[in-house]
């Protein structure tokens, strides 16, 4: 037995959704085409984030190389990796109170510039602590567009056809790793670890024309937001027991990632025997298997729902986890599969949990809720990266140690993050039903 469900969102369209009695949110019977302009700002969005992604994921298989041409440590690596998460979680809460306030497009630009000039600073690092400060002025930009993106994407698109955005918009995260990565490390190995930061300040700058000069405003929010002071907008936002349990569920959901990636390279080159020169092919083929799976695990968080579809993400990643970091010296086909399904339970939780968490925050509240949200996720995985450093050390042969210990941590926050996104979906069911009445 289904009820059906409408959700009057912004411009007073209509969002429709079927609900299960004791069920999930967000699976649909049909699903409904994107217009030609949706089309286009999810290429947009996509090509946005493919930038932004790819300055972050650059970093962790730089690390191997960083470490040895800085003469730095592990833990040092990770405050590299993690102040870029400090300063995105800072930027965001200080920009939760004007979210709601301009015109999404502007606010879009704005940070986007800064992120340029951010990750062109790190072009031009001379060392440790100039690169160190790069990576601030790059995260105080760069995570406020996270937010922004999914605020318009909240803004544009039905809940039922969020699942299927996130699926293709997530697809950056694979490309990155398919054509960025391997691209970046080949600048890395022959022209310098700086050219990889170059390059991707090549790609941001037509991407920013394009957004100025075709993207329309994104203003409806405007329309139903009361005017008030910002930082009553921000406590108002970040005090609200449905607002709170969301956020919860983003710390959580961040630890995974920020625990071990940063340090994955270092690992499958010291640990499990992948030459540096070979090591864009694991990423590779995990990135081109992603733009396979990303758009199809989108359509099925839309189809089963967004939390069964979590779940079985979940699943799949507390079985990886342990699979991948429990090896030795291993053949690089068994790596490309071990690595490959990891990403592919990262991808399974990522696109559904982003897409339920959308749903959560009034329209009025939009632009604050996913600020704070980025903010959270990335200071949640900063003090994780931090944690991460902490645990791991090499020993005199070079190997990380204490590498299976933070998988399990790690499997520990997809049980916590699993409950707290049962608690959310809860939420949006019982919004949904009541918007219909």
């Amino acid at each position: 037995m289904k009820k059906e469900n409408q959700l009057v969102g912004n411009g007073g369209a209509v969002l429709t959704g079927s609900v299960g009695v004791g069920g999930d949110v967000g699976a649909v019977a049909g699903q409904a085409a994107f217009t030609r302009y949706q089309t286009f700002i999810i290429v947009v969005i996509s090509l946005l984030q493919f930038t932004v992604i790819l300055d972050f994921m650059v970093m962790a298989p730089l690390g191997a190389q960083l470490i040895r041409i800085l003469k730095i440590s592990p833990s040092q690596f990770g405050w590299v990796v993690s102040v870029y998460a400090f300063s995105a979680g800072i930027s965001g809460i200080l920009a939760a109170g004007f979210a709601d306030r301009f015109d999404r497009k502007k606010m879009l630009l704005f940070f986007y510039t800064g992120f340029i000039v951010g990750t062109l600073l790190c072009g031009m690092a001379t060392g440790y602590y100039f690169l160190l400060g790069a990576r601030m002025v790059t995260g105080l930009f760069g995570g406020v567009l996270f937010s922004t993106n999914m605020a318009i994407v909240a803004d544009l698109f039905a809940l039922e056809k969020r699942g299927r955005v996130m699926g293709f918009v997530q697809m950056a995260f694979a490309v990155s790793q398919v054509a960025g990565i391997p691209v970046g490390l080949f600048f890395a190995n022959n022209y310098g670890w700086h050219m990889p930061f170059l390059m991707i300040v090549g790609l941001c700058v037509p991407v920013g024309i394009v957004i100025w000069r075709w993207m329309k405003p994104v203003t409806q929010h405007l329309v139903e937001r009361k005017e008030q002071r910002p930082l009553a907008h921000l406590v108002r936002t970040a005090s609200q027991g449905r607002y709170l349990r969301a956020f919860a569920a983003t710390a959580l959901l961040s630890t995974g990632g920020f625990l071990m990636m940063p340090y994955s390279s270092t690992f499958l080159v010291h640990n499990v025997g992948i030459d540096e020169k070979v090591l864009p092919i694991v990423f590779m083929v995990a990135g081109f298997v992603g733009l396979f799976t990303g758009p199809l695990i989108g359509k099925l968080s839309d189809r089963i729902g967004k939390f069964r579809m979590f779940l079985a993400g979940s699943v799949l990643a507390t079985l990886m986890v342990p699979a991948f970091t429990y090896l030795s010296i291993t053949p690089l086909w068994e790596v490309l599969i071990l690595n490959t399904l990891l990403y592919t339970a990262v991808f399974s939780r990522m696109i559904p949990s982003q897409a339920l968490l959308s749903a959560v925050p009034d329209a009025k509240d939009r632009g604050a809720f996913m600020s704070i949200n980025s903010s959270v996720q990335q200071l949640g995985g900063g003090i994780a990266s931090v944690v991460g450093g902490w645990i791991i050390a090499q020993n005199a042969a070079g190997l990380l140690v204490h590498y299976d210990l933070l998988g399990w941590v790690t499997i520990g926050a997809f049980f916590g993050s699993a409950l707290l996104m049962y608690a959310v979906n809860s939420y949006v069911i019982s919004k949904t039903a009541a918007a219909k009445h």
